[in-house]
């Protein structure tokens, strides 16, 4: 039986360039992908007795690229960050932030009133405050003096 010479960590070394084959090629999916990948922004929804309130982180977003929309008790809202196309790619170290278009839906409760909804956008946050309906709203009752 002839002897044969094993070397480990030419196995190592294999399996190395396996790994950073994979890497490479899912690197550069993302790069390419840039225009085309979506993102999620982030959304602050409180309530207090007269309203409920959405805040949506869309800087870099224009006001004509959002669409707000309410049905079946359903807020949704859509939009898209466009990236900008007048500055070559292979000019940037880095691309951290994210283009493309978002899509956040919220289920609406029975006491919103849906016709008495409000969006501002400003600094690049878009406020919608959506109303409660008057008989939701808590009502005060002042106790009398029995007679």
């Amino acid at each position: 039986m002839p002897i044969t010479h094993w070397y480990p960590m030419r196995e190592v070394a294999a399996l190395q360039n396996r790994v950073n084959s994979l890497l490479q090629d899912i690197a550069g999916a993302e790069s390419e992908s840039v225009t085309a990948a979506s993102f999620v922004p982030a959304v602050d929804v409180y309530e207090d007795e007269q309203k409920v309130v959405l805040k949506l982180e869309i800087p870099g977003v224009k006001q004509e690229d959002v669409d707000i929309r309410i049905e079946n008790n359903s807020l949704s809202v859509r939009g898209e960050r466009k990236f900008e196309s007048e500055e070559k790619q292979e000019n940037f170290h880095r691309i951290e932030r994210h283009y493309g278009s978002f899509f956040r839906s919220f289920s609406l409760p029975n006491t919103v009133d849906t016709e008495t909804v409000a969006a501002t956008y400003n600094s690049g946050i878009l406020r919608i405050e959506l109303h409660k309906k008057a008989s939701a709203q808590p009502k005060q009752i002042k106790i009398g003096t029995a007679a």
